[in-house]
């Protein structure tokens, strides 16, 4: 197996980390790459304000979970459960001896740190234990500097495996110039972080960002809504929002609600029950039987409560939330396109569901009596209890429609 190693302070973690983490595993044909944030890093300290370790890591794991890198990928706390200074000469001794002796290493670097690896704690144990993959940009002009400390590093240890390679779209921006901007003006450095990461800079207030939760702009609710979100939930919530554009649009309901409320709908989808209990107890959120022990009904409750508390949003956006697994009777407009919205969005793939969005942009009531009398027949093949608030819906449009 081939190892990628990848250390740093990752403060934060932007594009061109992953952009240089994607050219090296593909060059080197990597099966695992290994995302390790520094605890305390040796070569210079972190700037006063940083995050801390802890939060370091959850950036870089929101990071590496958006890059879609093209090998298995992990983000490590090996430095921070080991604490003291984060020496690689250690971290890489304690993962050759978690993979074993026949894992080829590759310990991942920026020109910078390539340029000065003579100089670190104790350079000639890492290169017995793991070959160098340095990156530079294209038009950087490094060819000589990079001769000159292969045969450096040659001397050093003459059985060292050194790879140095050139990246065409590593992103231009020095950590300290990102860290100005996310303070200055965080809607740009959309161009050098991933959305996520962004909000959950912006809701945990690192980097000196002072955004108020309850006055976003769209712009800023988007990225703050997905850092809420499993990555392979962001699609869904994405193609919900895109849905209830077009459905408040074709039904003349407030597009911008809708974009909030679809934004907002699932953000604590991903809370186990444990998690979803202490949210309806925090909440005064009074549960039936049915709700006590589905966890898929709780996050509609707990999402509207936390979209009042944290965003501000008003009862019209809450209450869409609310409804927008069960339904129930007389529904607002917005409930409806929700409700719908999160029923057909493009990624949606199941029988009939074609059928549906037909019916839906026809006819609105009609499409919303087709999917609730959808997901009661497809719950009772199941063998799975039907929440009353889905009876009382499609009974109530049965009555209307009739």
């Amino acid at each position: 197996m081939r190892i990628g190693v990848y250390g740093g302070t990752f403060n934060p973690p932007h594009l061109g980390h992953m952009a240089a983490a994607r050219a090296a595993a593909v060059a080197l044909k990597l099966d695992r790459l290994i995302l390790i944030p520094d605890a305390v890093p040796p070569h210079k300290p972190l700037p006063e304000g940083s995050p801390t370790a802890e939060e370091r890591l959850e950036l870089t794991r929101i990071a590496a979970a958006q890059a879609h890198l093209p090998c298995e990928t992990e983000v490590s706390d090996i430095e921070l459960r080991r604490g003291g200074m984060s020496y690689m000469a250690d971290t890489i001794e304690a993962l050759r001896a978690e993979v074993g002796e026949d894992a080829e290493l590759w310990l991942l670097m920026g020109s910078d740190m390539f340029l000065t690896f003579d100089r670190w704690y104790m350079p000639e144990r890492i290169l017995k234990q793991a070959g160098l993959c340095a990156f530079h940009r294209v038009h950087a002009d490094e060819d000589q500097a990079f001769e000159s400390q292969r045969a450096k590093l040659y001397s050093l240890v003459p059985e060292s495996r050194i790879f140095t390679m050139s990246i065409p779209e590593l992103v231009e921006i020095s950590s300290s110039d990102l860290r100005a901007m996310l303070k200055a003006e965080p809607e740009r450095a959309l161009a050098y972080i991933a959305p996520a990461e962004l909000g959950f800079i912006l809701r945990k207030a690192l980097y000196a960002t002072d955004a108020d939760l309850k006055r976003l702009p769209l712009s800023l609710l988007r990225p703050v809504a997905l850092s809420f979100l499993k990555e392979k939930r962001i699609p869904h919530v994405l193609g919900t929002e895109q849905e209830a554009i077009k459905l408040a649009l074709r039904y003349g309901a407030d597009v911008e609600k809708a974009r909030r409320t679809a934004l907002l709908h699932d953000m604590t989808k991903k809370l186990e029950m444990p998690e979803q209990k202490a949210l309806c107890e925090l909440y005064a959120l009074p549960l039936d039987a049915l709700e006590e022990k589905a966890l898929k009904l709780l996050h509609a409750k707990t999402g509207a409560a936390m979209a009042a508390d944290l965003f501000g949003v008003g009862e019209e956006i809450a209450s869409a939330i609310r409804w927008h697994t069960t339904g129930r009777a007389d529904m607002t407009l917005l409930e409806k396109i929700i409700y719908l919205a999160d029923y057909i969005e493009p990624s949606r793939d199941f029988p009939g569901v074609w059928a549906l969005r037909k019916t839906v942009y026809e006819d609105l009531d009609a499409g919303l009596l087709m999917g609730l009398e959808m997901t009661i027949a497809e719950m009772e093949e199941m063998g799975n209890p039907v929440h009353h608030a889905t009876i009382e819906a499609r009974d109530w449009l049965q009555e209307v429609k009739a």
